[in-house]
């Protein structure tokens, strides 16, 4: 899947990953291929993405929107 995160000031990170750890407000979730669509709201923690290689990318961030639609996914971060 294809997954941004974009900050206010820059985007972030772009690229393929076959799996996303976020911080949502309830607590932890992760989103996989093929995700049903959905929007949330995350809290200030780490984002983790898993590239299709297994290697790994943590990303802090201070809250934002996360959107899946279509295998890809936005991250409007802080």
């Amino acid at each position: 899947m294809n997954v941004q995160i974009v900050t206010p000031d820059s985007t972030v990170f772009e690229g393929d990953a076959s799996l996303v750890q976020l911080p949502g407000i309830d607590g932890s979730f992760e989103i996989m291929n093929n995700h049903a669509p959905m929007i949330s709201i995350l809290r200030e923690g780490k984002v983790k993405v898993q590239r299709p290689d297994k290697t790994l990318e943590f990303f802090d961030i201070r809250g934002g929107v996360v959107e899946v639609l279509g295998n890809k996914v936005l991250l409007l971060a802080e």
